[in-house]
């Protein structure tokens, strides 16, 4: 089994930054992808963002293209989400996602592992 924790939500403005972490535990692999996906109230679970452990190959939406930055620390098991001009619409509980089958693009169905969630609220 793999833990999952985030943290670093919070409430911030419009235009602000937030750092979110996901810490990995328990059985981990050498391969494999760690997702940031976020939920907002009434909306379906949606991808933000995605890093490969081995390479670090990295994926984004197209929302968050150019604001959020994915990274990774494998020796501390961790990866991070840093959200950049923070936006209204970026409003959501975020989770951190990990499988260990590398795919062209990443849905909430493709994960095998999931935190609980940090809530992250931009006030406009």
């Amino acid at each position: 089994q793999v833990q999952l924790v985030e943290s670093g939500g919070g409430l911030v403005q419009a235009g602000g930054s937030l750092r979110l972490s996901c810490a990995a535990s328990g059985r981990t692999f050498s391969t494999g992808v760690t997702g940031w996906f976020r939920q907002a109230p009434g909306k379906e679970r949606e991808f933000v963002a995605a890093i490969r452990r081995s390479g670090g190959n990295t994926y984004y939406a197209d929302s968050v293209k150019g604001r959020f930055t994915i990274s990774r620390d494998n020796a501390k098991n961790t990866v991070y989400l840093q959200m950049n001009s923070l936006k209204a619409e970026d409003t959501a509980v975020y989770y951190c996602a990990v499988t260990r089958y590398y795919s062209a693009t990443y849905y909430p169905s493709s994960m095998e592992y999931w935190g609980k969630g940090t809530l992250v609220t931009v006030s406009s």
